[in-house]
């Protein structure tokens, strides 16, 4: 115990001198390890080299500035990969195309001596990868669910299903002119409704019934209870009611078809029978009217007649016109800014270079350099839509009384500035947290003029200025519902625990 308060007085001398801040670093390295090794001699790799040299500075006696930690690990963590898609493209089987615009080498079609890399359907040409490719619901289309999909051997999934390997939406800002400005209200009837399947398995004609015997007027215009002519341009239509009857053909999660974002385009307020899940697709939380089951029909018919009563209540309604979308609604869009075609292609060469990196050589990459005090880990990052990663760094300071005896105790730092000593538990003595992650990711895209993938799809009202805004930063290899929804960091601890047990990790980036 002496010996530790002698350390801790050494300390307080040393701060309240103001002494040199890299020769006290390079005083600590060195008595580090004459403490742990100076009976047996071993020293690591990393601590083999310079004190000095994660501070960038001279070594000492030449005055040569010897490489960094970020240097070092940039050189060691660098494993060529087997493949360069930019030589050697995404190949699936299908109809001649090739996607220019790609983050990573993408062609559909055939190449002769090539053995494709996927194909649709279950027949497997060379050991391609299967893919299921569907817009219906599982509900009518059995296969399309991804549970039975997987036992038929299905390997890439491709639904509406955000929780399928690659979501194939309905949802676009390519498609629907989201943001499209309001229209007056011109039409006597609350609501109109485009339905032509009358035999939906799910309750939404029985819905409709129920909705015109609570008083709600409704204009028909599909082949079911039609009683206006069905041939107009829906859009125009639907832009000067106040509701529209967004009435899917089953409640399945995730299954939300253009009737529901048509509504959106024309400023009709929908009212949903669906998805159970379909707040999850609002541009805000006051935006719909959601018909869960039949007992819900007169109550959703009561807020109809208010809102319509109501100027300001059913302004507050469609308020994201003007002040723009959740962020959660911008992120589940932008999405579809790259064709689901690209992340197919996207989501194969990921997993391509995910087997690889189980060989030995990638076995090998240390993933993060101790100098004295501090780790430095070296994480990869790249944005949702984007193919290559980009290195970033983060660092954990370990107290000096942790470093040299590895044990759990109290630390006493001394503040020159103020003068008077401040007591930390050493294990909060660390900036590797999940503000820290977002901070060094916004400033490596910050400094590289990042562009996001969605800039020149969004509407220009919601494509805001120049600075980027982070709404996730999940682990590669998430479903969308997990990244957008389900999956976050119970807390510092759980995102260090993380990184600690995935070296050199590897994480995607949602900007908004």
């Amino acid at each position: 115990m002496p010996f530790i308060v002698a350390l801790v007085v050494f300390a307080e001398i040393a701060f309240l001198g103001r002494l040199d801040m890299a020769k006290n670093a390079a005083m600590v390295n060195t008595w580090t390890k004459s403490f742990y090794y100076g009976s047996s001699g071993e020293v690591s790799a990393s601590e083999e080299e310079d004190p000095f040299e994660g501070l960038g500075v001279g070594d000492g006696k030449s005055g040569e500035v010897v490489e960094s930690c970020e240097g070092w690990l940039e050189r060691e963590d660098s494993v060529a990969y087997s493949r360069d898609f930019g030589k050697d493209p995404i190949l699936v089987s299908g109809p001649d195309e090739e996607w220019k615009s790609c983050s990573v080498g993408c062609n559909f079609g055939s190449i002769p001596e090539k053995k494709p890399d996927a194909s649709f359907g279950l027949l497997r040409v060379g050991g391609a990868a299967t893919i299921l490719r569907s817009m219906e619901s599982s509900h009518y289309y059995a296969e399309n669910n991804i549970a039975q999909a997987r036992r038929r051997g299905y390997n890439v999934i491709m639904t509406t299903s955000l929780s399928s390997d690659v979501p194939v939406g309905y949802f676009s800002w390519a498609e629907y002119d989201i943001m499209a400005p309001l229209q007056p209200k011109t039409e006597s009837a609350l609501a109109a409704a485009f339905i032509s399947n009358c035999g939906a398995r799910n309750f939404r004609l029985q819905a409709l019934e129920l909705l015109e015997k609570s008083k709600i007027k409704i204009d028909s215009y599909g082949g079911c209870h039609r009683n206006r002519d069905g041939r107009v341009d829906k859009v125009v239509a639907l832009k000067r009611y106040k509701f529209s009857l967004a009435f899917e053909n089953s409640n399945e999660e995730d299954y939300v078809t253009e009737k529901f974002f048509q509504s959106l385009v024309a400023g009709a307020v929908p009212v949903v029978v669906g998805a159970p899940n379909i707040l999850d697709f609002a541009p805000s939380t006051e935006s719909l009217l959601h018909i869960k089951e039949v007992d819900d029909v007169a109550s959703v018919a009561k807020a109809m007649l208010h809102l319509a009563e109501d100027p300001e209540a059913y302004n507050r309604t469609v308020r994201w016109k003007y002040d723009g979308p959740s962020d959660s609604f911008k992120a589940l869009v932008d999405m579809a800014a790259v064709h689901s075609s690209c992340r197919l292609c996207i989501h194969l060469a990921t997993k391509i270079r995910e087997s690889e990196e189980k060989g030995p050589e990638f076995q090998k990459r240390p993933c993060k350099c101790t100098r004295g005090p501090e780790t430095l880990y070296h994480l990869y990052v790249r944005e949702r839509g984007r193919f290559e990663m980009e290195s970033i760094f983060l660092s954990k300071a370990v107290p000096v009384l942790v470093a040299i005896a590895e044990m759990s105790i109290t630390l006493i730092l001394v503040c020159a500035s103020r003068g008077h000593a401040l007591i930390h538990d050493s294990k909060l003595s660390s900036n590797l947290t999940l503000a820290a992650m977002e901070s060094a990711v916004l400033a490596k895209f910050k400094s590289a003029n990042h562009v996001p993938v969605w800039k020149e799809e969004r509407p220009k009202s919601i494509r805001g200025g120049d600075e980027l805004k982070v709404h996730r930063i999940h682990p590669v290899g998430l479903t969308q519902r997990e990244a957008l929804y389900t999956f976050r960091f119970n807390s510092n601890d759980g995102f260090r625990s993380y990184i600690d047990s995935h070296p050199c990790a590897k994480f995607e980036v949602i900007f908004v």
